[in-house]
């Protein structure tokens, strides 16, 4: 999957907000009020509980992506 940049050749946001507020409705049933209302605390504690290892070894970019491939929108 190819990344959207911006004119300063950054990756964009709103692109991957939407792919994690997608994944935030399917994982944990948020709606969009839901997922801007929330910390990133907040849905790194949700999706910590997606990771084999559970909450402890925290939840890093690899595991985001895998759950991505898993469950992609659209």
């Amino acid at each position: 999957m190819m990344s959207q940049t911006d004119a300063a050749g950054e990756q964009a946001f709103g692109p991957g907000a939407a792919r994690l507020v997608g994944l935030m409705g399917r994982v944990a049933g948020w709606r969009p009020d839901d997922f801007w209302a929330a910390t990133p605390a907040d849905v790194r504690a949700v999706l910590a509980g997606w990771t084999e290892s559970g909450g402890d070894a925290g939840f890093d970019r690899a595991a985001l992506s895998a759950m991505m491939e898993q469950f992609p929108d659209g």
